[in-house]
């Protein structure tokens, strides 16, 4: 007896529904179909086919309809309402995964059509550190159908846009969440921005409401996994030890010859009651950018020229070379080599809240410009998601703690940053919020220029992947960390 599938669909232009339908019904693993539509939409259907009202497609509420009106023992939910294509055998091929592994759900590799042309889309594995509330599963997923209805079971909120968040983090607690990598399907791309843009989407003030929920939907996982920590911190004694310098401005730089004047001068132009330096980490730069720094450092002595031994630094190794640098300050703040500082105020404000916050990193915000300074979209980039009380949390969740980065030196030098040229800060973000309280200043402290040489401009999916993989690995191994801090009892009020 052939299993069947109960499937869910978006409502979406007639000519996409009717297209989908088709491509179910070509499936003898089809069972019933239902169209989900908002309660008040009048959706014209084909016969056979279900009609599920909602209020909102991404609510808990439609979660839990699913469940209710499933009966087969799978179900397919499409998450977007854009045609795709099934090979041949694509049920058939995921419910045999699905057995095989008694997984609760089955996402896959697909092909992806943009503007004609279909390229491969692959995934990747999904982790403990999976957290991040725009986790890429494509377009189709596959449930076991008790697997579904027992998570559903456990979910006690009613979230508005947090409800498939919800039930997929409350599904890996109990079940197993499965990439499938062949290409089984192929999907049409609505949204043709490309990726440098839509890695700001979660800090767009216009989607605050969503992103509490999802906060809230991730706060109560790390509480039932037991990863979940208490605003309890360690002090930092900031006056000891003895430092020359009271800051250092950091900026690690390969082959940036057209901004490393503009962000030296940037820094040279502060204006403190204390002594600071800048550290340049000259990671063997070919294309002029060695001199341009030569030259200000035999001007003015508070440029610090470092070109490393050894070749196989990434940012974050560079970063441990200026921080163990006898001349470092006390505080170390960042600086991308691309990027500004906004005033002539900005370390002097820095520094002043690390005594005033007593933290041992500080995060500051950011404004997004173009290579000629105009204004870009989104704007400012705040990060106004990390509270006291719940930052060290929520960070588990997106993608990054802001920028500029600054921290108290002994802190950094203790845990130092890996060797790798991105998520390196992130990295040790983590690790310091594990412990240390991480203040915040959310007035925007630098210019972050947008320009086709910025390492991460629009990465290709191969490399998006493998950044987004290693930011879930770092998070799974924060994850370990903070259970077993839990577990030893060192997290309490």
């Amino acid at each position: 007896m052939t299993l069947k599938i109960t499937c869910f669909l978006p409502s979406s232009p007639s000519a996409v529904l009717e297209h989908n339908i088709d491509e179910l019904r070509k499936c003898e693993m089809t069972g019933e179909i239902f169209v989900v539509s908002g309660k008040g939409e009048h959706v014209q259907v084909p016969y056979g086919t279900g009609i599920a009202d909602v209020l909102s497609f991404f609510a808990s509420e439609t979660v839990r309809l699913f469940a209710d009106l499933s009966s087969t023992p799978y179900l397919l939910v499409s998450l977007k309402a854009q045609p795709f294509r099934l090979s041949p055998s694509s049920l058939q091929r995921w419910v045999q995964v699905a057995e095989d592994t008694g997984a609760g759900m089955v996402y896959a590799d697909h092909y992806v059509v943009k503007n004609g042309i279909t390229t491969a889309d692959p995934v990747i594995d999904h982790q403990q550190g999976s957290l991040r509330d725009d986790f890429n599963f494509g377009t189709l997923l596959l449930f076991r159908t008790s697997a579904f209805k027992e998570t559903v079971n456990r979910m006690i909120e009613n979230y508005k846009y947090a409800g498939w968040y919800d039930l997929r983090l409350k599904l890996s607690q109990k079940h197993v969440i499965c990439h499938l990598p062949e290409y089984i399907y192929s999907t049409a791309e609505a949204d043709l921005r490309g990726s440098s843009e839509k890695q700001f989407d979660y800090v767009n003030p216009r989607n605050r409401e969503v992103q509490l929920e999802m906060e809230q939907a991730c706060t109560e996982h790390l509480k039932d996994i037991d990863a979940w920590l208490k605003p309890v911190f360690r002090n930092v004694d900031l006056k000891s030890p003895l430092f020359r310098q009271e800051a250092s401005v950091i900026i690690p730089v390969k082959n940036r010859v057209k901004t490393i004047e503009d962000a030296i001068q940037s820094v040279l132009m502060q204006q403190c009651s204390f002594s600071f330096n800048v550290i340049i980490v000259d990671n063997h730069s070919t294309d002029g950018t060695s001199g341009i720094i030569t030259s200000w450092a035999g001007k003015d002595n508070r440029v610090i020229h470092l070109i490393p031994d050894r070749l196989d630094l990434g940012i974050g190794g560079c970063w441990n070379e200026a921080l163990f640098y006898n001349d470092c300050g006390r505080f170390a703040i960042q600086l991308d080599s691309d990027d500004l500082y906004i005033d002539e105020h900005v370390l002097a404000k820095i520094v002043n809240e690390f005594y005033k916050q007593q933290c041992a990193m500080l995060v500051g915000s950011y404004k997004m410009v173009d290579f000629n300074l105009k204004d870009q979209p989104p704007g400012i980039i705040d990060h106004r998601e990390w509270t006291p009380e719940n930052g060290r949390n929520n960070a588990l969740r997106i993608n990054g703690l802001g920028a500029p980065r600054a921290f108290f030196t002994p802190v950094a030098r203790s845990i130092q940053l890996p060797n790798v040229s991105y998520g390196e800060d992130y990295a040790i973000g983590l690790q310091i919020s594990r412990h240390y309280q991480i203040g915040r200043i959310y007035e925007p402290l630098y210019l972050c220029r947008r320009w086709e040489d910025n390492s991460d401009a629009s990465p290709d999916t191969m490399k998006l992947n493998a950044f987004n993989f290693y930011k879930d690995r770092l998070r799974t191994t924060e994850i370990l960390a903070r259970q077993q801090l839990v577990k030893e009892g060192q997290n309490k009020l």
